[in-house]
């Protein structure tokens, strides 16, 4: 295990011996952390954080650190759980879940695998972030938001509480999400409004032709139609022939709490 001397690791901590811990990085009580992984200069992993396999910190990061929540109970110790293979630029910030009583042992802020979040980019309390997310420059997700596999979102773009990104969405710079962000789409604007399907980013994940175009057709149907949503809903199940992205935008639609972004 390769520890800088002005490093601070709690005798607790459980580290994998490939760990590597750069020149004054804090490492709490409570850390467990997988193979390969290496933790930059200045960064402060904290609470209850279980950390997986190949993951980079960069200088300055805080992760797993106490929620920015006035509900959280003193004394407790919020948990975070990462993946593997994820890259946490300069100064971004995880806080671990809130916890207001010992019996919500539920609660987590959880990250996949193969996420990058570029520098001062913020995922609060008790959210959920998929795989392969990409969230840039200040990008910021509010308390308890899911951000699904392979959304990307753009940097100082703001996530309200309990808003789901979906699957392959794309929001935009800048963009205020106070609904729930539909996959394949993207989203964009101050407040936000759908904009289309996310060609580029569907090319990147392998979606062909007859994908895009089904993805295309239940775009218009549900957003650029005169239905409403429970109208556009029963259209596209008569009208587009069955596939896995017609089964998550439905799924999607249907489960939101907070409104899908128009």
């Amino acid at each position: 295990m390769s520890i800088h001397s002005t490093a601070i690791v709690h005798p607790d901590a459980q580290l994998d011996d490939s760990v590597e811990v750069q020149a004054f990085a804090i490492i709490g009580q409570h850390v467990k952390m997988g193979a390969g992984t290496v933790v930059g200069p200045h960064c402060v992993i904290d609470g209850r954080t279980t950390i997986g396999e190949g993951n980079s910190f960069f200088s300055g990061a805080q992760i797993g650190v106490l929620s920015q929540d006035l509900k959280h109970k003193v004394g407790l110790i919020g948990r975070t759980e990462i993946g593997n293979h994820n890259i946490f630029r300069e100064h971004v910030t995880v806080s671990a879940c809130t916890l207001t009583s010992c019996d919500e042992e539920h609660r987590v802020t959880s990250i996949g695998d193969h996420c990058m979040f570029m520098a001062y980019s913020h995922v609060a309390h008790d959210c959920h972030v998929g795989n392969g997310v990409i969230m840039a420059n200040c990008a910021s997700l509010a308390g308890h938001v899911e951000v699904e596999d392979r959304a990307i979102l753009g940097g100082l773009s703001g996530v309200h509480q309990e808003c789901v990104v979906g699957k392959m969405a794309f929001v935009g710079g800048l963009s205020r999400v106070a609904r729930d962000a539909p996959p394949f789409m993207i989203v964009d604007g101050n407040p936000a409004h759908c904009c289309g399907p996310n060609t580029v980013g569907l090319k990147r994940n392998g979606l062909d032709t007859a994908q895009r175009a089904q993805i295309k057709l239940m775009y218009k149907i549900m957003f650029r139609s005169n239905l409403n949503t429970t109208q556009a809903l029963h259209e596209i199940e008569a009208s587009v022939d069955e596939s896995d992205e017609k089964n998550c935008f439905l799924e999607f639609i249907r489960r939101s709490i907070r409104g899908v972004t128009k």
